[in-house]
């Protein structure tokens, strides 16, 4: 886009966001959807996850806070022996949890999550999902960071607190255009581990199509962090339609391939084939000690978040 001055310049900021492909971005339109999607996954926040985000996510531990009486019922174990000896009764330490965290979202923004048949794309619905869980993290005053990556670190959004700064990621989920269209997870898992050096709690956000071998940094995150992902498909990717001769295009390296979907034998091939990858993948999480649910872009995300929210707890 050629540079401006004066005036010129600042009422085309004002009107546009330019982006790196050179898409102009029509601001009112892009505020408009920030604005549905925060009304939408701040109520869902509120009113269904907060309490259960709370319980499947600890803490980092239990911090004094008073001295009381001793009650029938309460945990002799807590009794607070030099107290009691003074008053010549019981008296019992009340602890509370340490409530302030960190929660890292770790999104993938390469090409593949484009796709859509649906209503949405893949990309419109992992920002609903991502935004009603930082809304949740913010209802328990935890401060929220993005890490955005495709097969190298995009973009890192430090953490912090505040309606504002959430709002800024949820902007920047919905416009950000990432300069590699490719997946590599180990590298972001890597960078996600030697960024972040106190413990916290994220989310690893992806369709995880994506043939690099990320078992070891994914078990070391998981080690070191409270990790837990969260696949997002398409429900043709998982079957093809019976629609004779298609050209198809690769989204990531945009390669084309003439695909024959009357072949009975071809969709059983890449059945089998896609059943075996989520088996794979299955088996990579449970080795790792990673929660996870699969979601489609057609399913009820408030179902699928509250099974893993408990599942946890």
């Amino acid at each position: 886009v050629p540079r401006r001055t004066g005036p010129t310049r600042r009422m085309t900021e004002k009107r546009y966001l330019v982006m790196e492909d050179n898409k102009k971005v029509d601001t009112s339109e892009l505020l408009k959807k920030v604005r549905k999607i925060e009304i939408k996954t701040r109520g869902l926040s509120n009113n269904i996850f907060a309490g259960e985000y709370h319980t499947a996510f600890k803490g980092r531990g239990m911090q004094f806070a008073e001295v009381r009486e001793y009650m029938p019922g309460d945990d002799v174990r807590s009794i607070d022996w030099n107290v009691t000896a003074r008053y010549s009764k019981p008296f019992i330490k009340v602890f509370e949890e340490e409530r302030e965290m960190t929660l890292m979202l770790l999104v993938d923004v390469s090409g593949s999550d484009d796709f859509g048949t649906a209503e949405q794309t893949k990309r419109e619905y992992l920002t609903e999902v991502a935004a009603t869980i930082a809304f949740s993290a913010a209802t328990n005053n935890d401060k929220i960071g993005v890490i955005f990556f495709s097969d190298k670190i995009e973009k890192y959004i430090p953490p912090q607190k505040g309606k504002k700064h959430i709002l800024y990621i949820i902007r920047e989920l919905l416009s950000f255009q990432p300069t590699s269209r490719k997946t590599n997870i180990d590298f972001a898992l890597k960078y996600f581990t030697n960024m972040v050096k106190k413990r916290c709690s994220a989310f690893l956000i992806s369709d995880f199509i994506d043939d690099s071998n990320y078992s070891d940094s994914l078990l070391i995150a998981s080690k070191k962090h409270d990790l837990a992902a969260l696949q997002i498909f398409d429900p043709r990717e998982k079957e093809l339609p019976d629609a004779g001769l298609i050209k198809m295009k690769d989204a990531e390296t945009n390669e084309d391939m003439w695909v024959d979907t009357s072949s009975a034998s071809t969709r059983r091939v890449y059945e089998q084939y896609v059943k075996e990858r989520d088996e794979l993948l299955a088996q990579s999480f449970a080795k790792s000690g990673v929660d996870y649910i699969s979601i489609a872009t057609t399913d009820d995300y408030v179902k699928s978040l509250m099974k893993l929210f408990k599942k946890r707890a």
